[in-house]
């Protein structure tokens, strides 16, 4: 049978993206590609690269603060969102430019509206036609979670925080992930005054307990208030703002409630069941370890496989498929060791096991040590860093590294290598000290604080 494509892509996310161009320009495929948004998916136009962007801007206050300290005649005046939310669009549209300015340099053909599964070779586009193709990559993502349909009907997500027409001066933030944690700690350093409601315990669970610990009293003491094992149980709005009822029995009145309550992959409607293809217990595509669903033709990157939702990893999966389907070289994603990073501030930065885990499956030796780092117990700030190793105390080799300090992201790319090369602990300690640095720690802690 003939096809007009060899590969279509559903979803100009990171990973599509970079399938399709590595399938066109190096495997020589006809591929065509469909978008029904933005090109460059959540990343790119309402994650990470907009989101890093507000983090910068909202750490200039301290480090202002910080350089009067230091004897700087340095001032700052009132924040002008309106400004900063310009500048921030123009870059998304550039960098749009640049995702589409690849593609079509590679020689994809785009359609910029919503395309379906018809069936295993044939996809529907949204203005009628029907194109078929040899492969089909499902890369469509993930989408917000809503708790229920008052918090949808009254709340605002992470999509809409970047389209805000004021800067809230009294935000209220529901969720203890890392998108919850990172937006508290940014609209705090704008100046808002931020609440923080989990339901859980205590904020970012699946993460290193010592650090989660660390950094929610680091969190506290920049200004969030967070209320741990607490949910909402009401919510009016009104004309002097949105009352909310907690069920800790307080009540707040905040200009704007930002949900981070999960995201989910969108599979809704696409045509993958009526196709045969396998889904998860959360909608997500079931894959193997080449991207490839139960339906030979059908394959699937990114968040919406619900792997490990990480750009840097939908980019991996989208680069080994279309090395394996179109260029020769049959490879799997190696999932194992990714190293993530929160921008709250302090940044965490994490690879391998936590404790938690660790202690689950091997007899371990825990090396931590917490301190005021130099720059800011010099002025008197009470700020504490963190850095931890841990040990399988037979092999030796590092099972994990967790760091909260200023700049731990850039921290732990470094370490991820050594963890992932399979470092031991005598590796790090032959490793002479760079001084005076925060980061030398990773190699002068000696004694283990404790074992399990």
């Amino acid at each position: 049978m003939a096809f007009d494509y060899d590969l279509f892509v559903i979803g100009g996310g990171s990973g599509g993206v970079r399938a399709a161009r590595i399938a066109a320009s190096e495997g020589g495929a006809r591929v065509a590609l469909a978008e029904e948004s933005r090109m460059g998916g959540t990343c790119v136009i309402r994650g990470c690269v907009p989101k890093k962007l507000m983090v910068f801007a909202s750490g200039y206050p301290q480090a202002i603060a910080d350089a009067r300290e230091y004897g700087w005649d340095a001032r700052v005046d009132g924040f002008d969102w309106v400004a900063f939310r310009t500048r921030l669009h123009g870059e998304l549209d550039r960098l749009e430019g640049v995702y589409r300015a690849g593609l079509t340099r590679a020689g994809v053909e785009i359609f910029d509206c919503r395309a379906t599964i018809a069936d295993p070779h044939t996809v529907a586009l949204a203005d009628g036609r029907k194109v078929t193709a040899k492969h089909i990559l499902v890369a469509t993502g993930g989408h917000v979670d809503f708790p229920d349909a008052a918090a949808r009907e009254i709340g605002i997500s992470s999509n809409e925080v970047f389209h805000l027409d004021a800067l809230p001066e009294r935000l209220l933030i529901v969720g203890g992930g890392y998108i919850a944690c990172e937006f508290a700690c940014i609209f705090t350093g704008l100046g808002a005054k931020v609440t923080q409601l989990y339901r859980g315990a205590q904020i970012l669970r699946g993460f290193d307990d010592e650090a989660r610990g660390l950094l929610a009293e680091e969190m506290r003491d920049r200004g969030v208030d967070i209320h741990c094992g607490t949910t909402i149980i009401g919510m009016e709005r009104g004309a002097d703002g949105i009352r909310v009822r907690c069920s800790n029995g307080h009540e707040h009145l905040v200009d704007q409630v930002l949900f981070a309550t999960g995201r989910s992959p969108n599979t809704a409607e696409l045509g993958l069941e009526e196709a045969g293809v396998r889904l998860g217990r959360r909608g997500e595509i079931l894959v193997d370890a080449y991207s490839q669903t139960n339906i030979p033709s059908i394959f699937a990157v990114g968040d919406v496989t619900n792997r490990i939702n990480l750009t840097p990893v939908a980019i991996r999966e989208g680069h080994a498929f279309a090395d394996t389907v179109f260029g020769g070289k049959k490879r799997a994603v190696d999932h194992e060791l990714v190293a993530s990073a929160i921008f709250t501030q302090p940044e965490y930065g994490a690879v391998g096991m936590t404790e938690e885990e660790a202690r689950e499956l091997h007899r371990i030796e825990v090396y931590a040590t917490s301190f005021r780092p130099m720059q800011g117990a010099f002025i008197g700030r009470s700020e504490r860093v963190l850095f931890k190793l841990i040990v399988d105390a037979k092999s030796r080799k590092v099972l994990g590294c967790h760091i909260v300090a200023p700049n731990a992201g850039e921290l732990i790319q470094m370490a991820g290598i050594a963890v992932k090369m399979g470092a031991t602990k005598e590796d790090f300690d032959r490793t002479v000290a760079v001084h005076p640095t925060i980061s030398e720690e990773l190699v002068t802690m000696r004694t283990p604080v404790r074992t399990a």
